[in-house]
């Protein structure tokens, strides 16, 4: 067993082959590899996504944002990661939810869902656009939708509810 496994729980009632499967994916994927130093610093997954992202168009309600499948981002199957695509929607979403949403209010994400229809592959232009649904005095909600640049092909789809909270004075 390798380092990273000890203090591992396992149950009785599953196979030993199973076991053995299940940790060698982790393996392969890398999960028992440290991190390198400068990947342990603080919001380094923020800046890692914030590298890749280029505002286009900005508009009240609505926000058109571009990027490319670096490396960086791409998961195990060749495709952008999933955890990147909800970094880079919750970031657009924020931001487009701004366009309508007063400075002295606090925005506090209440849900986010996305769906995953296709992937994005490496190397591949995204181009990530969101819009206002609905925004009111206490709750705004955000489409964004994930294209294809190229083909315009719909991969990735999404909805956000913000409460827009005052900020606290004390």
């Amino acid at each position: 067993m390798k380092a990273s496994h000890r203090g591992l729980t396992i149950s009785k009632q599953i196979p030993e082959s199973h076991v053995a499967n299940t940790l060698e994916f982790f393996n392969y994927q890398g999960v028992t590899t440290d991190l390198l130093p400068n990947c342990r610093g603080r919001d380094f997954y923020s800046h890692l996504i914030l590298g890749i992202l280029q505002v286009h168009r900005v508009e009240r309600g609505h926000l058109t944002c571009l990027f490319s499948v670096e490396p960086a981002v791409v998961n195990f199957y060749g495709g952008l990661h999933g955890g990147a695509v909800a970094a880079i929607a919750e970031l657009v979403l924020i931001a487009c939810a701004r366009t309508v949403v007063a400075e002295d209010k606090e925005l506090f994400l209440g849900e986010l869902s996305l769906s995953y229809l296709s992937s994005a592959p490496a190397k591949a232009d995204v181009v990530v656009d969101a819009s206002v649904v609905r925004s009111g005095r206490n709750v705004t909600v955000i489409a964004v939708e994930f294209k294809m640049k190229k083909t315009s092909k719909l991969i990735y789809t999404g909805r956000a509810t913000f409460y827009n909270m005052p900020i606290a004075k004390l």
